[in-house]
């Protein structure tokens, strides 16, 4: 009875299913429908999962592929330097200037011009010092003139002494009479070497006034180019405490270079040692010179200790100016036409950074590219190195191809694209003034 009640429900459950015969062995319509599609989309799932791998591959290859930096070794000059920044100035200058007060009349130079020596550049009013030396004048008439009376009475004095000599040896007069006549002499005298000593006196007045008069005209000292006038016509002067400075004249045929050496670099000048410098204007031409002085006096900024080195340099053309700026080398050691590379392809040994004591060369490596792209070692022997090349004297030859550095090219991309975008968003930001 359970199995017939069972085998009833089962019925009733599906009664779709009650007329469908189901052989061993086959598939269902519905399952054999679905396993067509699968096989359509199979080719597609492959092709794309080969296209993934392919793009991974790719990739993966190029991100580990390393990119080689090289460059060739050539043939040039090298130097070996001390640099500094300097200013140019003018080999001698003098400032010409007023030895008396008054007003400056005439003004014969402007700035720029050139004045040879003893040439008048300006005249100061006179007319005081002449004044002065009408008066210096006639006092020394006046006491010329009182000489003469007190001589006169010199000679009286004198003819009395012996009148009265001559009475007291006859006994006319007492001997006090005689002594008062010799002492009137003697007062005489002294009248007479006064005022001489006066007149002494008056005339050196009268030559100070006269050279004074002499100063109101002011000769250049010197030849050379007026470089400053800080007067101006009609201005007066007073030269009581210092000389006011009438114009500053500066030999402009040669000048001179004052270099601010660091504390660091000033033991590596000597004195003799050859030095040039270059102008911001004119970048490509260089004035070259001898170093002639270390000054000992140190000039400190912002705790910084600074030495003046100087060297000259001719002016022909006047292209120098005073004040201008100037890059200057001072060169420790330089080669020409000889053997450079890159001072980063040098690979140092270790214990022999520096030259032997007596020059040898300094042992290094560097790794080259050969003809078939494979790199290899090779010592070299390396003379002068500044911080961009090297010198090579035995080890390299010209033309080969030095390993200066390496780096992937995904990396070398992306730092190309970063700053591309940071130039881009440089250009972007607006002013900040």
């Amino acid at each position: 009875m359970n199995k017939i009640a069972s085998a009833a429900k089962q019925d009733k459950a599906s009664p779709d299913t009650s007329n469908v015969t189901f052989i061993p062995g086959a598939v269902p319509p519905g399952r054999k429908k679905r396993r067509s599609r699968l096989w359509l989309w199979l080719p597609v799932v492959l092709a794309v999962a080969g296209t993934g791998y392919y793009a991974w591959s790719q990739y993966k290859a190029s991100t580990s592929t390393a990119a080689v930096i090289t460059q060739a070794v050539v043939r040039g000059d090298i130097e070996n330097a001390v640099t500094a920044v300097g200013t140019l100035d003018s080999i001698k200058s003098v400032d010409a200037g007023a030895q008396v007060s008054g007003q400056l009349k005439v003004l014969h130079v402007d700035i720029g011009d050139k004045v040879t020596q003893n040439e008048l550049i300006g005249e100061i009013d006179p007319a005081t010092i002449q004044n002065k030396i009408e008066i210096d004048q006639a006092e020394l008439a006046n006491l010329q003139a009182q000489l003469v009376s007190k001589k006169a009475q010199l000679v009286l004095k004198q003819a009395n002494i012996d009148r009265q000599r001559n009475l007291v040896a006859t006994r006319s007069v007492s001997q006090s009479v005689l002594d008062q006549a010799i002492a009137d002499l003697a007062a005489a005298e002294a009248d007479v070497n006064a005022l001489e000593a006066q007149i002494r006196k008056q005339k050196a007045t009268l030559a100070g006034d006269e050279v004074d008069l002499g100063y109101t005209k002011i000769y250049a000292p010197m030849a050379g180019t007026i470089a400053a006038v800080p007067v101006k016509e009609g201005q007066t002067l007073n030269a009581s405490q210092t000389a006011p400075t009438i114009a500053t004249i500066a030999d402009l045929s040669t000048m001179t270079v004052k270099a601010q050496v660091s504390e660091a670099d000033v033991s590596k000048l000597k004195i003799g040692m050859d030095a040039y410098f270059t102008l911001l204007g004119q970048p490509g031409k260089r004035y070259t010179g001898k170093l002639r002085q270390i000054q000992p006096t140190p000039d400190i900024e912002n705790n910084v200790v600074l030495y003046y080195a100087l060297f000259d340099v001719p002016n022909p053309d006047g292209d120098l100016m005073i004040s201008m700026s100037a890059q200057v080398f001072f060169v420790e050691s330089a080669a020409k036409d000889v053997l450079i590379v890159p001072s980063s392809a040098i690979n140092t040994v270790s214990g022999s950074r520096r030259a032997g004591p007596n020059g040898e060369p300094r042992k290094a490596e560097v790794t080259v590219l050969n003809s078939s792209g494979a790199t290899e070692t090779r010592a070299v022997e390396v003379g002068i190195r500044n911080r961009v090349n090297a010198e090579i004297r035995s080890g390299l030859k010209e033309g080969e191809l030095v390993v200066v550095g390496t780096g992937s090219d995904s990396s070398a991309t992306s730092a190309n694209r970063g700053t591309n975008n940071r130039s881009q968003r440089t250009m972007r930001m607006p002013p900040m003034f």
